[in-house]
C-alpha cells in the first residue's frame, strides 16, 4: 500500500522522516535502507536501496536545511516506484521492476538532517553546537542552509573549492554562517564526506542533487562537456519543462553535483525544484511531484 498523503503533507523533520521511512521497509520488503553516516549531531543518514547494487543511479535531497521539500519529493517517488514494483504496473510507461533487475536506485533522502531540523526547530536541535548556530544566524534560524556546525554543505567539497573559498571571502563569508560558508577545508564535514564516501564506492552511474528553488536543471562543472550528459540534461528538461540554466557567482564550485561531475567525468545533475520562497510550503509537493514525476522515473533509466 502507498504512503497516506497525510503523512506527506507533515514537514520532514527526524520522527517525520522515521516514520515515513519506517512505513516504507514495512510495506515494501525488496527495500533496504542503510546508515551510511551520521551528522555533526549524531543523527543518521539513511540510504534507500531497490534494485542491482553494482551499477546504480544516486538522488539526493536535503543539503540545505530550508530545502527539505525535497525529502518529501524523494519519498514519495520512492513510495510509488515501490509499489509499482510490487504490483507489476508501469510507471510512466516503463516496467520499472524488471530495468532495476539490471540497474540499482539508492536515494539519501536528506543528506542534513541537523539543517532541517534546526530550522524546524530551532537552535536547541543543534544540541553541543547550539551557541554556534545562534551566534552564525544571530539567534533567527528560520532561514538555516548550514549544518550544525554553520558549514554549507554544498559549498563543502572538492571542486573549485579554493577559488570558491576566496569569493566568500570576498562577500564577507569569513566563519560559520546560516549559509554560504564552505567550511575548513574540502570535506570538512561529516555529511559532505559521507556522500562523497559513499560515491567512491558505490558504483554510481549518475546523480541527480535535488535542491529548492527555481524550476532549473545544471549539468556541467568545469571543462566537462560530455555530449552524453548534455543529452541526458536535454531530456530531463524536456519531460519536466525545466530550463537548463548556468550557476553563477558563490553557486558555482564546491557543490556536489561539480565535486561528482570533477571527481568521476560521469553525468550529473543538480534539479532546483518549486518556484517561491524557501521553505516552500508542504502544499506545493503535489503539484511540484506530478510536474516531475516523469523526469525522476526517466533518470533512473537513462
Amino acid at each position: 500500500m502507498m504512503l497516506l498523503p497525510a503523512l506527506l503533507q507533515q514537514q520532514p523533520d527526524q520522527r517525520t522522516r522515521e516514520i515515513l521511512i519506517g512505513q516504507l521497509l514495512l510495506d515494501y520488503g525488496f527495500l533496504s535502507r542503510d546508515t551510511i553516516g551520521e551528522s555533526r549531531c549524531g543523527r543518521p543518514i539513511d540510504l534507500l536501496h531497490i534494485g542491482h547494487r553494482r551499477q546504480q543511479v544516486l538522488l539526493t535531497g536535503c543539503f540545505h536545511g530550508m530545502e527539505w521539500l525535497t525529502t518529501l519529493l524523494l519519498l514519495r517517488f520512492v513510495d510509488e516506484l515501490c509499489f509499482a514494483v510490487m504490483t507489476g504496473r508501469s510507471l510512466c510507461g516503463v516496467r520499472i521492476g524488471t530495468f532495476l533487475n539490471r540497474r540499482g536506485l539508492a536515494i539519501v533522502p536528506c543528506v542534513n538532517p541537523d539543517g532541517a531540523e534546526i530550522q524546524l526547530h530551532g537552535a536547541d536541535s543543534a544540541g553541543a553546537y547550539r551557541e554556534t548556530v545562534l551566534r552564525a544566524c544571530q539567534g533567527d534560524t528560520s532561514h538555516w542552509q548550514a549544518n550544525a556546525a554553520g558549514v554549507d554543505i554544498n559549498h563543502n567539497f572538492a571542486a573549485g573549492w579554493e577559488s570558491l573559498h576566496e569569493r566568500e571571502q570576498e562577500e564577507g563569508i569569513v566563519q560559520p554562517c546560516a549559509t554560504r560558508y564552505g567550511g575548513e577545508y574540502p570535506e570538512s564535514e561529516p555529511e559532505s564526506r559521507t556522500i562523497a564516501s559513499y560515491c567512491r564506492t558505490g558504483h554510481i552511474a549518475h546523480a541527480l542533487a535535488f535542491h529548492s528553488q527555481g524550476e532549473e536543471i545544471y549539468w556541467h562543472y568545469g571543462s566537462y562537456r560530455d555530449h552524453e550528459a548534455h543529452r541526458m540534461a536535454k531530456m530531463l528538461s524536456y519531460v519536466s519543462g525545466y530550463p537548463i540554466s548556468e550557476p553563477t557567482g558563490l553557486a558555482v564550485g564546491g557543490g556536489f553535483k561539480d565535486w561528482f561531475v570533477d571527481k568521476f567525468h560521469r553525468p550529473a545533475f543538480t534539479i532546483e525544484i518549486g518556484r517561491g520562497t524557501n521553505p516552500l510550503p508542504v502544499e506545493d509537493l503535489d503539484a511540484i511531484y506530478r510536474q516531475l514525476r516523469e523526469m525522476l522515473v526517466l533518470a533512473v533509466v537513462l
